[in-house]
This record gives structure tokens, sequence and C-alpha cells, in this order.
């Protein structure tokens, strides 16, 4: 069966992330105050493990539409989960979203050698060239995880790689430079402050997370995808 879900209590000193009761409070409440990512905890029920284990082993990230979902082969408590995923997909499509629900074997990673990680499993922020959020909710293996905005740290601004990445850029550090670190996303991955404690995003509850866009009241939301495991199935994802 899926991992237990619990209804997220945040703890006292995180005030960054506010609860919700419902999916258009959701939608409609405004990120300010420092607040950068908003929660709908949820309690599922059913067998969502059951989704991957009918679809089979992965060897990369696949879509399942609703017709992928509806041609599964499931047990009553796989039937349930089936049902829910569905509902999700329409409750964010009719909300003017376009949701994706993705089984996930493994992401692409970044080469040891880089200067910056720029995959999803460093901590990082979603950009967007206009006014928009990111969705998401975590189902089955492991949940993604956020960082306080005063955890976070740009590995741009660090020192020893600040150095190194304008001894690759072969310029000043200027404006030009930020343009160059904006180019090859070095300015959106993170890395966390000593002692810093990442949050759980738990299973089962549905997320809006704020990204970096022109004229946003809050910083973006620092976040990361759950490390990959050998053996271990594909994990369930939606978002958008």
């Amino acid at each position: 069966m899926s991992s237990s879900p619990t209804l997220f209590t945040p703890p006292s000193d995180l005030a960054c992330v506010r609860v919700v009761g419902s999916f258009a409070e959701l939608v409609s409440t405004p990120f300010a105050d420092g607040v950068n990512a908003l929660c709908w905890p949820r309690t599922l029920a059913g067998d969502f493990d059951a989704i991957a284990a009918c679809v089979g082993p992965l060897d990369e990230i696949t879509t399942l539409e609703e017709d992928d979902l509806r041609s599964l082969d499931l047990t009553a408590a796989g039937r349930l989960a089936r049902e829910t995923l569905i509902a999700d997909l329409r409750l964010l499509r009719e909300a003017g979203l376009a949701p994706e629900l993705n089984l996930i074997p493994a992401y692409p990673r970044a080469d040891a050698d880089d200067l910056v990680p720029t995959d999803v499993y460093s901590f990082h922020a979603d950009s967007a060239p206009v006014p928009t959020d990111t969705y998401l909710c975590s189902y089955t293996v492991a949940a993604s995880e956020g960082l306080r905005p005063q955890d976070a740290i740009r590995h741009a601004d660090l020192p020893a790689t600040r150095a190194k990445l304008l001894e690759a850029y072969g310029g000043a550090d200027d404006a030009g430079f930020a343009s160059w670190l904006t180019e090859n996303f070095y300015d959106l991955h993170y890395v966390a402050a000593p002692g810093a404690q990442p949050y759980g995003f738990g299973f089962g509850h549905l997320w809006r997370i704020a990204t970096d866009h022109p004229g946003s009241a809050v910083p973006p939301c620092v976040h990361r995808a759950p490390a990959t495991r050998p053996g271990q199935p594909p994990r369930l994802l939606l978002i958008s």
C-alpha cells in the first residue's frame, strides 16, 4: 500500500508556509508577508502504489493520461486511487492549469564536474517570465522538500563557487555576468545553510509554491526532488 498520509502541520517556525482548507483557497490566496508556499492537507484513500505496479518497469519519465489510468487492471483499492488521480487532474484543468501526472523512475542528473548542479535533485527555484505558480502533489515513494528562505543560499553567491563561475565566464562581475548566470540557470540553484532543516511536502497534500518571476511579492519557494534509490518503484507525482 502507499505511504500513509498524515495531515500537514507546519512547525511553529515555518512562517513561509500557510495551510489552507480547500482547493478554492489554495488557488485564490495571494503570496504575501513572506509566505511563499501554500498547502492544502489531505488524507487520501486507496492504493496509489498499485498504479506504478500495474504500469510495470519504466526506463524514463512517463506521463499518464486519463485513458492510461482507465486501462489499468486494478484492485478495489487501486481503483479508488485512480479515481482520486483523475479527479485531481480535472480539478487543476478546470482552474485553467496544465497538470501532468508522471511516473518518475529517475530524473537526469547533472555531471559531477559541473560548477553548479542544475538538476532537480539540487535545491532550486522554478522561474517564469510572467506571474505563475507551481502546483504539485506527491502520492508515492518519496516527497519533495522545501527550504525556508533564510536557509537558502544561492550557489552563485558562495565566494569560492562565484570565483570559479567568473573564471568560466571570462569577464567581470557585472550585468553581463548576471545574464550569463541566468542563461545557464546557475542563479536558480541553492545550497542549504549550515544546520538548516528542510521541511517535507508529505504525501497526498496539494501544494502551490511561488516561482521566481518579475514582480513577485515574495522570494521563490526553494525546493528539491527526493533522491532516487536503485530498485525503488517509480514515484507518482502530479505537477503543473
